[in-house]
């Protein structure tokens, strides 16, 4: 995948590539390429938890996903196809969560919806129905992030994340 000089610097750092760590390969040319390490849902959640107990911003995507961390010490998984949402990480605290991750799918058990409104983040418990509306959160860089990842999949691809867990039982019962 190629980075633009414009998008979010992969390093987490939520500073624009070209002004963090545009050149800075193209600087060391003798160094070795790292090993090849596998990406994993879980392991960048514990990435982006270690962010939010650092109290250090950070709003990458990732596939479908988009992992955001405060200063405040809040952290998010987000799922842009459904706006699901799973707080991970609260005042720089962990906070537990249920995955499961294999090569073919991720199960996530979603805490939250979530919404731009207002340009506010807001988010809806799935436990209560409550809303909390998170003034200090980066709600235009979320946004921004959203529709890059829409204008990147195509929307067959988007449509087709979710299985129906009813229908795909039934067929399993078959």
């Amino acid at each position: 995948m190629k980075i633009s000089r414009n998008d979010p610097c992969p390093c987490g750092s939520g500073n624009k590539y070209k002004k963090c760590c545009y050149g800075k390969n193209a600087a060391q040319p003798d160094a070795a390429p790292a090993p090849e390490q596998k990406l994993t849902l879980a392991g960048e959640i514990e990435k982006l938890q270690q962010k939010a107990l650092n109290k250090e911003k950070m709003v990458k995507i990732l596939g479908v996903f988009i992992l955001l961390a405060t200063e405040e010490g809040d952290g998010w998984l987000l799922e842009i196809t459904e706006m699901d949402a799973l707080q991970v990480a609260a005042g720089a605290e962990k906070i537990e969560f249920e995955l499961k991750e294999s090569p073919e799918t991720i199960e996530v058990n979603w805490s939250h919806r979530f919404a731009i409104k207002a340009k506010k983040f807001v988010t809806t418990a799935y436990s209560d129905d409550s809303e909390q509306v998170w003034d200090a959160y980066p709600s235009h860089s979320i946004a921004a992030s959203i529709k890059r990842i829409r204008a990147k999949l195509p929307k067959e691809m988007l449509s087709q994340i979710h299985i129906d867990e009813e229908a795909a039982a039934a067929t399993q019962a078959d």
